[in-house]
């Protein structure tokens, strides 16, 4: 299916059938996907209709003038932006029908375990284990891992293990989906600056995973990995705004609301991060369209950058205006939400939270080394560790 008004009669063929204000919200969206509206590009039993990327646009625009719930993306974001895009990728028919359609719903809340306290921004060098279980095949896995948005929340997560030592440290990882619900799990919070706990350090202990859990064949992780990372920047940077939307939107209606706040010093700095917000915004709209014809590249990361980098001169820039009102902070409880809410905040949490937009999602400064290498093409930097296997690895 190529043609935008066949797929607008489908969509409303649809809610003739399954009417928004009297269908239950889980049977809609369950209704949804069987029927391949879910994200249209995707195979056809997968929840989608094996369509361009691009005619999303058209099923999302006929669904919301038709009043009918979604899926509530923020709180699934990293099954939706990371978990799926691998599982379609990598997984085999069974996983992919297994997970997809509880992930895309909301059924299942999906967490990322990838990073840890000696392997951050050295993701390779991880060091949590999994051993194959020679009786029964399956593997068992310890370890730590650290700064798990969600894990309080998820049912599954992506997790990447170190399965042979022997191996440099790209190479000897294996990729699998982990049962947060193992008695082997153990999530603790991780209280941040904003007061709130929406990280989480997870401690694995003998933890067993089934060999059909595995993603991709044992030791290509690293690759496998690769594609939730794209996928990642590409979810975090790429997200679609309307004009004023994300952070800048808050300081321009300060701007307009509060003219005796206003000094020709803030009018300047407003103006160039205004339109540096409507470049990224703009830039953001072509990397989607890129993406319809083909698998996120390092654009991803110069967009995420970008992102890091606006939120936090914005923000900055925004406690400045409001100056001692800027101060104030709303509530320091502790608390562990389900999505991180930066404009339904007041400055003082969008100032403290995105501090951490530099470091989540590859730190700015990895970032800045794909995308001088892959996107300039400039010299790689000399890694002295690349052929040593991970076990002579200084640590």
């Amino acid at each position: 299916m190529t043609d935008a008004a066949e797929l607008r009669i489908r969509v409303r063929e649809f809610l003739a059938a399954h009417p928004p204000a009297s269908t239950d919200r889980d049977a809609f969206l369950q209704a949804r996907f069987d029927a391949g509206l879910a994200w249209v590009h995707y195979p056809e039993g997968l929840g989608g209709l094996g369509a361009p990327r691009s005619l999303q646009a058209v099923v999302d625009a006929e669904l919301e003038a038709a009043g009918a719930p979604d899926n509530d993306p923020r709180r699934i974001g990293i099954g939706l932006g990371m978990a799926a895009p691998t599982v379609l990728g990598f997984g085999t028919e069974e996983q992919k029908h297994r997970f997809l359609r509880p992930l895309w719903t909301g059924e299942e809340v999906w967490c990322q375990l990838f990073s840890e306290p000696g392997a951050g921004s050295d993701l390779a060098a991880l060091g949590t284990r999994a051993v194959r279980d020679e009786a029964s095949g399956d593997w068992i896995v310890n370890g730590q891992k650290v700064w798990t948005s969600s894990a309080h929340n998820a049912r599954w997560a992506i997790l990447i293990a170190r399965t042979d030592p022997e191996q440099p440290k790209h190479r000897g990882i294996t990729y699998f989906v982990c049962d947060m619900t193992d008695p082997g799990v153990e999530v603790r919070p991780l209280r941040q600056i904003t007061g709130e706990a929406e990280f989480n350090e997870v401690f694995l202990t003998d933890v067993h995973v089934p060999d059909a859990h595995r993603l991709g064949a044992v030791g290509e992780g690293w690759q496998v990995a690769q594609t939730t990372l794209m996928n990642e920047r590409v979810s975090i940077g790429g997200m679609r705004i309307p004009r004023e939307g994300g952070m800048i939107g808050p300081v321009a209606k300060a701007w307009r609301d509060r003219p005796e706040l206003r000094t020709h010093d803030l009018h300047q700095r407003l103006m160039k991060l205004w339109v540096d917000a409507e470049v990224a915004r703009l830039t953001g709209e072509r990397l989607r369209q890129q993406l319809v014809a083909g698998q996120p590249g390092p654009e991803g990361s110069g967009m995420k950058l970008g992102f890091a980098r606006l939120n936090q001169e914005i923000s900055g820039l925004e406690v400045e205006l409001l100056g001692e009102e800027g101060l104030l902070y709303d509530d320091w409880t502790m608390r562990r939400p389900e999505i991180v809410d930066f404009t339904g905040r007041d400055a003082g949490y969008r100032y403290l939270r995105s501090k951490g937009n530099s470091i989540e999602g590859g730190t700015s400064e990895v970032l800045l080394n794909i995308v001088a290498e892959r996107v300039l093409g400039l010299p790689a930097e000399p890694r002295t560790d690349k052929d040593v296997a991970w076990k002579d690895l200084a640590r």
